[in-house]
């Protein structure tokens, strides 16, 4: 198996605010979003309940898009965009996998899925973000959180 060691890029825009991640699929980069999510929230004086909603949240979508989009292929990318406007902190997690019907996910808590390992992380996405939308193909999700 090839050891695929990429660097991880970090985009900042001062005109839009937006500061960017590119990362290939390796569980490890993790650490690098935790760590960005840690500086911009900091920076902008996020509170602590909200700041713990987006690190939960954006942990869980880059992980499913590095395990489920990207199937582990370390060769594939995933890029996280994160805007701020004051009132809002936008995540968005955009794998390069085939996406997936975000619609037909079976609901966690039903007794019948109690033991399925799979499913969670969207649900917890869905109830610690105050807007939640995914892109037609199900590659990309973007978070919003207000602050």
């Amino acid at each position: 198996m090839q050891q695929i060691n990429t660097l991880s890029v970090i985009i900042y825009d001062r005109d839009s605010g937006m500061e960017s991640i590119i990362i290939n699929s390796d569980i490890e980069k993790l650490r690098v979003v935790e760590t960005l999510v840690d500086t911009l929230s900091r920076k902008l004086g996020i509170s602590d309940e909200v700041y713990g909603k987006i690190l939960i949240s954006t942990v869980e979508a880059v992980n499913n898009a590095i395990l489920h989009g990207n199937k582990g292929n370390a060769e594939r990318m995933v890029t996280v965009d994160f805007t701020a406007d004051g009132n809002w902190f936008e995540v968005s997690v955009t794998d390069e996998g085939e996406g997936f019907n975000y619609d037909s996910l079976p609901d966690p808590t039903d007794p019948a899925n109690i033991e399925n390992l799979h499913g969670r992380g969207v649900f917890i996405m869905r109830s610690l973000a105050d807007a939640i939308e995914y892109n037609d193909s199900g590659n990309q999700v973007k978070m919003r959180f207000k602050y």
